[in-house]
Formats: C-alpha cells, structure tokens, sequence
C-alpha cells in the first residue's frame, strides 16, 4: 500500500498528496482564512478539488483555483450546476454526482456519502444537500465529514468505506463538539482521527484535548495548520 500525505491547512481545509503525485485540495478556504499559513494560500498545483458542500468557508477559493489551475472539481450536482452556470466553469472540469456515487479523477476514487447540517451557495443559491467525501488511492481510505453532526449511519460508512483515518470538526456551534465525535469514531470504528473546525473564529469552542479524553484508543493526530501526517 502506498501512503497518502495528508496536510491541514487550517479551519476545515486540506492538501493530500497521492504517492503517485497527484495533489487534492478538500474544501479549499484559503485566501481568508486565518488559520491558513501563508505559504499556503498561493497553492502552486491542484489537480483535483473534492467539495462538501457550499458555504463560503469551504468553497471561498473554489472557483479561483479551479481556473487557474484547470483542476477537476468532484461535489454534488446542484454545486456543480453552480460553477458551470454561474462561474463559468468548463463542463468537462466537472464531475458532480450524488450521495452514494462514485467518481475518479487523477487515480483518486471519491465517493460523496451522507452528512448531517445545513448547506448553500455564497451568493444564496441552493447548494444540494451536504455531503461527507470518502477518498481512495494506493490502497488508503480517508473519510473527511465536512461539517456534519454525528448520525448512525456513520456505521455503514465504516461496513462500506472502512476507512484508515477519520477527519472530523470537533468546534462546536456549526458542527458536532468533541462528544459526539467521540461517538462518532465509536460508529466509524477507525483508530486514528484527524480533528478540525475548531479555534478558528469564537464560536468554535471544542479543543482536541477534551476529544482525547473521550475517545479511548482511537489515535487523535496532533497537528498544527500547514503540518502533514501520513496515512
């Protein structure tokens, strides 16, 4: 199995690197963000971008990025509709399915899944509905959540995905805290987690420390914005 290289870059956005050199950025809020390192709001390759859903912390750089890169977006439907009507987008950049469909693009497998919590479009438009992204290459499986609250079908994303590594927002407020991530890793029946979405703006209260103390035996990955871990 090859690995992946898995960079967070703040808030609930991330770089993953495949061993065969393709780079993802997942919900790219970069330019504004203020968690984002510096080097890393001007990336300088995308290969492909994967969307959760539409607010504007996680598609604020979308639109630019995918056209200064020709980068290919994976989202759901309605998002996609968005960028090829409203921003211009080439149609063939696009692949935007629904839940339970599975895309591949530049050797990575996307399979959009379920998710729990409201969506739109920054410009108020209806977005689809949320979406947790299960990503696939050389044989390594990440589970990025988005924004969602923990919901008991996590279970059959674990029976249909098992995925090596679970990323989950812990903030609180605008997502689950680290209680029901916690649980959520119980039904997700991973052993590492990467934690998100938290300490970004006041509001986002949930700290990894309370989701350690909860989550026995599941590896909670330490990491600050613009570090890497491996999967």
């Amino acid at each position: 199995m090859a690995d992946i290289t898995l960079t967070w870059l703040g808030h609930g956005s991330f770089r993953f690197d495949t061993a065969d050199g393709t780079r993802v950025y997942v919900d790219p809020f970069l330019t504004h963000n203020p968690k984002c390192p510096d080097n890393e709001k001007q990336p300088e390759r995308v290969d492909v971008i994967a969307v959760t859903h539409g607010h504007g912390d996680h598609v604020a750089d979308l639109v630019d990025l995918q056209k200064k890169h020709g980068a290919i977006v994976v989202a759901m439907v309605e998002i996609g509709d968005w960028l090829v009507g409203k921003n211009g987008v080439d149609e063939d950049k696009v692949q935007a399915g629904n839940k339970g469909g599975t895309t591949e693009a530049a050797g990575v497998r996307f399979t959009l899944v379920g998710a729990h919590h409201s969506g739109s479009l920054p410009d108020g438009s209806y977005g689809g509905e949320p979406a947790g992204i299960v990503a696939s290459a050389g044989g390594k499986t990440i589970y990025f959540a988005g924004d969602t609250d923990v919901f008991g079908d996590m279970q059959l994303i674990a029976r249909l995905y098992e995925p090596d590594l679970a990323v989950l927002p812990i903030g609180d407020f605008y997502t689950m805290g680290p209680r029901q991530a916690a649980l959520a890793l119980e039904l997700l029946g991973v052993k590492r987690c990467l934690r998100c979405h938290y300490g970004t703006f006041p509001p986002l209260v949930g700290r990894p420390n309370e989701l350690k103390k909860l989550a026995s035996g599941v590896t909670i990955e330490d990491i600050e914005p613009g570090q890497s871990i491996t999967v």
